[in-house]
């Protein structure tokens, strides 16, 4: 779509509502978060009842829990607790691992249609760990973005590469938001891009601009490429290669679709 200022309002005329999804709170991690809570306090009083423990035990026992916790944070950044807490999700709730492969769906197809070469994907935490020996991804989409990295080394980003990252790093919160109306998922893709157009000293203005057209170009791209985004998705979830996962794309879209701006 032609890059300018598109208002709040040009958007909800294509049926996009920004606040939908540019705002994500993943409430199913705090869900099942605040369930492990209320089941650790319900087995620490079933422990004290049963095995007798004294208050200065189970003091002590407790310290011992805020430790490990503090020592999380402080080490890993909470990177075990996310671990749990997405471990679990993908294992109880078919809703949060279905969100997670359609997330990652959207960012895989949009960089590939971009021009951008996908090298590598993850869905879960530990799948993440066992990859990349990263203890802070949920799940994620690498690529093969030489290009953009000697740009960024050089503080100089060109408006056609900023372009492609804007609408890849939007790209899981697009897809989540066209099937499920809201995005829960992709917290730090917005960071990372809202980061990178404070270091290159846009204004607020300048910065909306940017959102608001690759929010418009993402998900106009995504609902034209939805049945590519769909197959692309059930390949990604049966755990298929990188170039078994675009020989997918390919067979679903035309290739003058690739590499649009």
């Amino acid at each position: 779509v032609p890059q300018r200022l598109y208002s709040l309002d040009e958007l909800k005329l294509n049926g996009i509502d920004t606040s939908s999804f540019l705002s994500p709170v993943d409430f199913t991690l705090g869900s099942i978060e605040r369930n492990l809570q209320f089941a650790a306090l319900l087995g620490g009083f079933s422990a004290w009842v049963a095995f007798g423990f004294s208050p200065a035990q189970i003091l002590y026992i407790s310290l011992g829990l805020l430790f490990l916790w503090s020592v999380d944070l402080v080490s890993f950044n909470g990177g075990l607790r996310n671990l749990l807490l997405d471990t679990i999700g993908h294992s109880f709730s078919q809703k949060y691992h279905n969100r997670v492969v359609q997330h990652e769906a959207g960012h895989f197809l949009i960089a590939y249609l971009l021009g951008v070469l996908p090298k590598g994907y993850t869905l879960t935490s530990w799948e993440a760990l066992i990859k990349e020996g990263s203890l802070n991804v949920q799940a994620g989409t690498t690529f093969v973005d030489f290009e953009f990295l000697e740009e960024i080394d050089t503080g100089k980003v060109s408006a056609k590469m900023l372009n492609r990252f804007s609408c890849i790093a939007l790209a899981g919160v697009a897809t989540e938001y066209l099937l499920y109306g809201y995005s829960e998922g992709g917290l730090a893709d917005i960071g990372k891009l809202d980061g990178l157009l404070k270091s290159l000293g846009f204004t607020q203005k300048k910065a909306d601009s940017q959102v608001r057209w690759a929010v418009l170009n993402t998900i106009l791209l995504l609902r034209r490429h939805e049945r590519a985004r769909l197959q692309l998705a059930e390949a990604m979830s049966s755990g298929m290669s990188v170039g078994s996962c675009i020989g997918v794309i390919e067979m679903n879209i035309d290739s003058a679709d690739v590499e649009m701006q």
